[in-house]
């Protein structure tokens, strides 16, 4: 055995140099190794960032409860769509994520690539404190990857020092990426460094008109001067997106999800909306209800679509399913591998966006025309993703469509309140999101109101309050051991020692 084994090391180590010697043959450039490794480790970070958290149909169901876009219609009632979760806890997670950025800027330093590298750390590292403070509140974000450095108990941030932080760290990625060059191993953009650049620019708006309640004189002056400069999203080729595609590994979490598709309606919340403005995505995102096409409805006929109340009781859903008399979800979703990408930040939001806060008062410009070029962007979306060239019900988006949308309820009210115009702006940003699994609105709709989310006390699992809005998820309960005195001390700071559901983050008060 001893003679073997001694043997399998001689040939492994002989075929090594020998790999290595036709590698040093082939390499002219002697960045290439970092380069490369940069590169891998760039693409795993991002996919683990934004695909979906668990790609299978059920799993992908449920995560488009929370925003009361769709309904489960089964007797067994799902938590997700009445105020609770099977794990009502935030995490961490992305956190671990900060050693691999740091190894991923440690081995393109030196190489032409450094500074979008850099870039990329910094937009990523922005992006696990936005998600994470809004999840949870307090966060740690000074003090996070630097367990080499022998912090291993990070302190956690004020809410309010977290938002500068990624305000300040989404800038510096602007900076880092207008130095750089356009680089690999990027899902996302394709490596197209001005792309990030208006992404960082973006995202900034993003996160001071969140923080819209609390935002200083400084920062609205901030959002401003970001728009006036202009470096910003110019079309949907901007979008920042993860498309799905044909490879088992990527393919999109839904597809081949029929059994789950016949048990899973569209929201009355969405189909009403969408009936209101005469807007034929109802016809991308739905099936016509059974019942009204055995009726002697057509399904090119808005009337022909019912939406399922979310917060009616789960047997009472079924029952009502089971008699054809909702909506379903459209069979293109379950028919196409590729299907939809994942959004995760669009032009159409940034429009919606900027016109709210000019709205507001924080900068100056036309409101209507950003609304509208906010709901065109998203209509010619649809008219031209592939996903969705077939299982339209006739009603095909088209330019002529588009080009006479805005009638009736859809157009851009003028002649109404500011509040009449923001709901139609926040109306128009919640669709963007629908049957993403991402639950990306829902801080919106804890910020405006909008839409009226509905909500039944006999129905709702919230366990704190069966009347109330989650506010924010708790803190994951492996704090309590590995940071146990930064974590009593956030939650003794904000509220009042209770870890609950229902707190108000700062935010949002």
């Amino acid at each position: 055995m001893k003679n073997i084994k001694y043997l399998f090391i001689a040939v492994f180590a002989i075929s090594m140099a020998s790999s290595c010697t036709k590698f040093a043959e082939l390499n002219t450039d002697p960045n290439v190794p970092t380069k490369v490794t940069s590169e891998m480790l760039a693409t795993q970070i991002l996919k683990d960032a934004f695909r979906f958290w668990n790609p299978n149909p059920t799993d992908f169901g449920t995560g488009n409860l929370w925003c009361k876009h769709t309904a489960i219609l089964e007797t067994n009632p799902n938590p997700y769509q009445y105020y609770y979760s099977y794990w009502p806890y935030g995490g961490f997670g992305s956190y671990k994520k900060m050693t691999d950025l740091k190894r991923m800027t440690e081995f393109a330093v030196g190489t032409q690539f450094e500074s979008s590298f850099k870039g990329l750390a910094l937009f990523m590292k922005a992006s696990y404190g936005f998600q994470n403070t809004l999840d949870m509140g307090d966060v740690p974000y000074s003090e996070i990857g630097k367990a080499e450095e022998g912090i291993t108990q990070p302190k956690y941030d004020k809410q309010a020092d977290v938002f500068a932080g990624v305000l300040n760290d989404l800038k510096e990625a602007e900076l880092a990426f207008a130095a750089g060059k356009n680089f690999g191993g990027d899902i996302m953009f394709g490596g197209d460094v001005t792309k990030w650049r208006k992404l960082c620019n973006a995202m900034q708006l993003k996160v001071i008109q969140t923080m819209s309640k609390k935002a200083t004189a400084e920062q609205k002056a901030r959002f401003a001067a970001i728009v006036t400069a202009n470096n910003l999203m110019t079309d949907n080729p901007d979008n920042f997106q993860l498309a799905y595609s044909d490879n088992s590994n990527s393919s999109h979490p839904f597809w081949s999800g029929e059994n789950r598709r016949i048990y899973i309606g569209v929201s009355k919340l969405v189909v009403d909306a969408l009936k209101n403005y005469n807007d034929r995505r109802l016809f991308y995102f739905a099936e016509p209800a059974s019942s009204l096409i055995a009726g002697g409805k057509t399904e090119n006929d808005f009337a022909a679509y019912e939406g399922a109340p979310t917060e009616l009781s789960a047997d009472q859903l079924a029952l009502n399913n089971q008699a054809g008399k909702y909506s379903l979800i459209n069979k293109r979703y379950v028919a196409v591998k590729a299907g939809d990408p994942m959004i995760k930040f669009t032009y159409a939001e940034q429009c919606f966006i900027i016109a709210e806060a000019i709205e507001e008062g924080w900068v100056t410009g036309n409101a209507q025309t950003y609304y509208e070029n906010g709901v065109k962007a998203m209509l010619k979306y649809y008219m031209t993703l592939p996903s969705a060239s077939s299982g339209t019900h006739g009603m095909a988006i088209n330019q002529s469509y588009i080009d006479n949308y805005f009638t009736g309820a859809a157009a851009y009210a003028t002649a109404g309140t500011k509040t009449d115009r923001e709901q139609q702006i926040w109306m128009q940003r919640y669709l963007i999101d629908f049957f993403q699994g991402n639950g990306l609105n829902y801080p919106q709709f804890l910020r405006t109101g909008f839409p009226n989310f509905p909500l039944n006390p006999a129905t709702s699992m919230n366990p704190d309050d069966k009347t109330l809005f989650p506010k924010r998820w708790k803190y994951p309960t492996d704090e309590q051991v590995s940071n146990p005195v930064n974590y009593t001390k956030a939650i003794a700071d904000q509220f009042g020692g209770y870890d609950g559901i229902n707190k108000i983050p700062w935010y949002l008060q």
